[in-house]
């Protein structure tokens, strides 16, 4: 007998009327109108069975630590990477801990179920490291969770970077990172990419660099990690993350880029929600996007995820933890208004962001984690148009959390009483 089976779901792919059989945790079979004995049986009644949302992009230490010691008013980069720096000798990690458990909570409810956060590593306590491998310790039944050794300060420009970083990783942090654009100089920055491949390639870590966040089209790392991604023999293992110089660069340059990008299989990871935010602070107008070159970078073949990156911190004072809230936004910073741009947008928050977090079982194939959301929308289109509510939240085949539909109930003469606000579809 299976332990659960859920029948007449809609997938992404668009195929209708399926069932997803799940045993021991995993999917058994998937197949068209399958009828079997289970111990529990969910109808999907034609509603879209997504595979969970993944965030490859996030800063758990600052999340929900918005106002504290105060809010950023420029909402610039710079004046939240120094609102962070006036935070930091404040920080204690008990309260750390509880902000990041809640939000944990927050993204299991919303069916993201897979985080690779930054965590600071400039401060030679280590304290924020500490703090979040507790977290990952914790949420591990329920969530999983990719530490990223975060020089935020840069890790040559600040006093005992490098020494701080390696110390991160002995403790057990898993993704190396970086963040070239802030270092000194343009040079700096450039050996600091150098030197953080290095320490990768030596442990056989994966790379995930904060790379050319800036509006400067002359911030050009993203084409040094490509080298040395190849340099090293990377190949897969290696994120940029934002790359929004590239709104900026001129279009004869990024000819050139895009296929090194490409041909060192260099994910690229966008940020819509901040991207659109933080950049272009500066201009007048117009006013620059400032979100790197999605749909370019996709024809070209590079595997692009969205990242929600910030939620109520110094950074950013919005936010819930919801990523087709993050693919939302990208469709429409991106213009990827097409039915099969939207479809896009759907693959960045799911299949793409976990070939960058490097998850194991994850979609909806047979031998794969069950690990499924139950959306309230027919299709990935009307999942990110309504930002459809999670009915159901499902991990290795244990519900973790579900949600009542979402509907609204009309007081107008002559009008129907209630909609499900998902119109009927044409024959």
């Amino acid at each position: 007998m299976l332990d659960l089976l859920v029948h007449n779901a809609t997938l992404p792919d668009g195929r209708t009327n399926m069932s997803v059989a799940v045993q021991g945790g995993r999917i058994a079979e998937v197949a068209e109108g399958l009828d079997a004995p289970a111990r529990e049986k969910l109808d999907a009644q034609g509603l879209l069975l997504s595979p969970h949302f993944v965030d490859p992009h996030f800063h758990m230490d600052a999340t929900l630590s918005y106002g504290l010691p105060r809010v950023n008013q420029s909402g610039t980069l710079l004046e939240g990477i120094a609102l962070w720096g006036e935070l930091k000798p404040l920080l204690k990690a008990e309260a750390l801990i509880e902000r990041a458990l809640a939000y944990c909570d927050w993204a299991v409810a919303k069916g993201l179920l897979a985080i690779r956060t930054h965590v600071d590593t400039s401060d030679a306590s280590l304290l924020a490291v500490d703090a979040l491998l507790e977290v990952k310790h914790r949420v591990a039944p329920y969530l999983d969770l990719q530490l990223v050794a975060f020089p935020q300060d840069g890790v040559l420009r600040s006093p005992g970077g490098v020494d701080n970083l390696k110390r991160a990783l002995d403790k057990g942090v898993d993704v190396v990172g970086g963040i070239p654009h802030f270092e000194r100089t343009m040079a700096d920055g450039a050996a600091s990419v150098k030197l953080l491949c290095e320490i990768a390639a030596e442990r056989g870590l994966p790379v995930d660099m904060h790379c050319d966040e800036s509006d400067d089209p002359l911030s050009r790392h993203i084409e040094t990690l490509a080298f040395e991604t190849q340099r090293l023999g990377l190949q897969g293992r290696v994120t940029g993350s934002h790359c929004t110089s590239m709104h900026s660069m001129d279009n004869y340059y990024v000819s050139k880029l895009l296929p090194l990008i490409a041909e060192a299989q260099v994910n690229v990871i966008a940020n819509p929600l901040i991207n659109i935010t933080l950049q272009g602070r500066h201009d007048t107008y117009p006013k620059r996007r400032g979100m790197t070159r999605v749909p370019e970078l996709m024809a070209a073949g590079v595997n692009v995820g969205f990242g929600h990156d910030c939620v109520m911190d110094p950074w950013y004072g919005m936010g819930s933890g919801d990523m087709l809230e993050v693919a939302h936004m990208g469709l429409h910073v991106a213009q990827m208004t097409s039915q099969a741009g939207i479809g896009q947008c759907f693959d960045a928050v799911t299949g793409n962001a976990a070939r960058i977090f490097g998850l194991e079982g994850y979609g909806l194939d047979a031998g794969c984690d069950a690990s499924f959301v139950l959306l309230q929308a027919r299709d990935p289109v009307e999942a990110i148009r309504l930002r459809a509510a999670r009915l159901k939240v499902f991990r290795k085949g244990e519900l973790l959390a579900e949600s009542a539909p979402a509907s609204a109930s009309l007081r107008l003469s002559g009008r129907p009483d209630s909609t499900d606000f998902m119109p009927a579809r044409k024959n």
